[in-house]
């Protein structure tokens, strides 16, 4: 009998993927270090610390509720649903102007 392999779900985007990332829902510079967590998919992880910064993470988003609804996120939350993608390449600084 095959061995069954364990489901991984993101919390953020609900998806099933292979691998996990660990988030911390107030971030470590602010505070965070062994407050709450939640269990995100990279490209999840990447996208949100592209989005926010620390501070906005740990004042108005440091729930899974609070990102699901977050307006900035909805357009690549529709989009990332239907994608098969375990990895996206990006870069964690803001493009300067």
């Amino acid at each position: 009998m095959a061995k069954k392999i364990e489901e991984l779900v993101c919390e953020l985007c609900a998806r099933e993927v292979q691998y996990l990332t660990r988030h911390h829902l107030v971030p470590r510079e602010e505070g965070g270090r062994y407050g709450a967590t939640a269990d995100l998919c990279q490209p999840c992880h990447s996208t949100i610390h592209l989005t926010f910064s620390n501070r906005e993470l740990a004042a108005q988003y440091n729930t899974i509720p609070a990102l699901q609804t977050a307006e900035p996120l909805q357009k690549y939350l529709k989009w990332v649903r239907n994608k098969r993608l375990n990895r996206i390449s990006n870069k964690r600084s803001r493009r300067r102007r």
